[in-house]
């Protein structure tokens, strides 16, 4: 959720609300005075049935790998990892490769890489053993998702 209130059967959700239905779940969505929230479809992989809702204001980070870094995780399943990262201002990222690739979603501040300047509202998906040298001079806080992009498990999950 980024903005306003969503609702469901299973209550209201407002912002910095992380809610994941595997697909078949079925749900009635509303919301009384409008929301903004970032949705995928269709995105699991077979086998992933849990349903999370996670109040990422009361949650608990962890460190990152790095000076600077904070990580929330959110949903892991097989080769798909999802989290927060929270960038504190002139944070470095080493170089790295994605295995099965990464998507990420700028939620406040200013992302970086060798690729180019990502402010908030910016999403960005990098395909399988994608590279990049990440940054955040700034500071930033990324919905970030590795590990699903290998292009032969799509295929493969596509049959």
């Amino acid at each position: 959720m980024l903005d306003g209130t969503f609702s469901d059967a299973r209550g209201d959700h407002g912002p910095g609300t992380y809610l994941r239905n595997p697909d078949g779940s079925r749900h009635a969505p509303r919301s009384e005075g409008g929301c903004t929230l970032f949705v995928k479809l269709r995105q699991f992989q077979p086998g992933d049935t849990e349903s999370v809702r996670i109040d990422t204001h009361a949650a608990e980070w962890r460190p990152g790998l790095v000076p600077g870094l904070r990580v929330m995780p959110l949903h892991s399943y097989g080769t798909q990892h999802t989290a927060l990262v929270d960038w504190a201002p002139g944070t470095v990222f080493q170089p790295h490769t994605h295995w099965g690739g990464e998507e990420i979603l700028v939620l406040s501040g200013q992302f970086e890489d060798e690729h180019g300047v990502y402010p908030a509202g910016s999403w960005l998906r990098s395909p399988h053993h994608s590279q990049h040298a990440p940054r955040a001079p700034l500071g930033a806080r990324i919905l970030v998702k590795t590990g699903h992009l290998d292009e032969d498990f799509l295929k493969r999950w596509a049959a």
